[in-house]
């Protein structure tokens, strides 16, 4: 760049910018707000570091010389990329080519993920979304780069962890159309009474649901425990299993299946968007986020 700089002072370069851009030591001097004899003596110092007057006497002003005309342009470009790493640069969003790693459920994939894609796409043809799978609730792949954000439920997710509300959700009942719980209304008994898909990914066959019927003295009979929703709307469409499964993260997959509104009060899920603080001003997933956001405002 600069011959004889043994590293690199932006400061002389910035001053070499201007004083082309200006044509004038008073001019680069009011600029850069400093005194004229400042900056006759950054003039000096560049001159001696390049082996080149830069600027000589034309009439009233100066001119560069042609060392200063080759230097002109490498010299911005240095600049420029100097300033991108500080402030991150523009996002050019049609020329973005990124894989997003994001971490959600089986149910929220189906009926949020085509959406969500179109949306990126629409702006970031070349973005590319790859779920992983959602076998626990630990923050450690946030933490360490393997997941850029987490779709669902909040955990225990820890204080580093930045969370923000995409939408609430409500458990409704399953069935398969033939189901006689499909034909009448559902009342708390009718509901107990019929047999049960239940959904834990630690295997549980109880949970609010139950807590629920057992404040009116009814238990319900779960006979298969699988750790999907998708696996429990799979059973209940063969034919006589209840599944209990969140409303619209499962929109899309009880196409065809007749739902009901649960006979019990049972607890709203607030489905958040998780991911960690290093990653807060990065553009290219604020944006990501700002789409999600959009999708999931959108009437369900």
């Amino acid at each position: 760049m600069l011959a004889g700089m043994a590293s690199p002072d932006f400061n002389l370069l910035t001053a070499f910018d201007v004083l082309l851009a200006e044509g004038s030591v008073s001019g680069a001097a009011e600029r850069l707000n400093v005194s004229v004899s400042a900056m006759s003596r950054t003039l000096a110092r560049l001159r001696e570091l390049t082996g080149d007057p830069l600027l000589v006497r034309a009439g009233r002003g100066l001119v560069p010389t042609p060392r200063a005309l080759s230097l002109r342009e490498p010299v911005a470009r240095v600049l420029r990329d100097a300033q991108a790493l500080f402030d991150g640069g523009a996002l050019e969003l049609t020329r973005l080519q990124r894989t997003f790693v994001i971490r959600a459920n089986e149910g929220f994939v189906q009926s949020f993920g085509a959406a969500w894609l179109a949306r990126l796409w629409r702006e970031a043809p070349d973005v590319c979304l790859r779920f992983a799978p959602k076998a626990d609730k630990s923050v450690a792949p946030l933490r360490d780069g393997g997941l850029d954000l987490e779709v669902g439920v909040l955990g225990d997710s820890g204080p580093e962890v930045r969370v923000q509300r995409l939408f609430c959700d409500r458990f409704v009942g399953v069935v398969h159309p033939r189901h006689p719980l499909a034909a009448t209304p559902v009342t708390p008994a009718r509901y107990a009474e019929a047999i049960h898909v239940s959904v834990s990914r630690r295997g549980r066959r109880h949970g609010p649901i139950d807590a629920a019927l057992a404040q009116q003295g009814l238990q319900r009979r779960v006979a298969v425990v699988v750790p999907e929703f998708s696996a429990a709307l799979a059973l209940a469409a063969a034919g006589e299993l209840v599944a209990s499964v969140p409303e619209r993260q499962t929109a899309a997959a009880r196409v065809g299946l007749h739902s009901f509104a649960l006979p019990v009060a049972t607890p709203e899920l607030t489905v958040m968007q998780m991911w960690h603080p290093r990653l807060d001003a990065d553009p290219a997933h604020a944006w990501l986020r700002q789409c999600l956001r959009e999708v999931c405002a959108e009437p369900g």
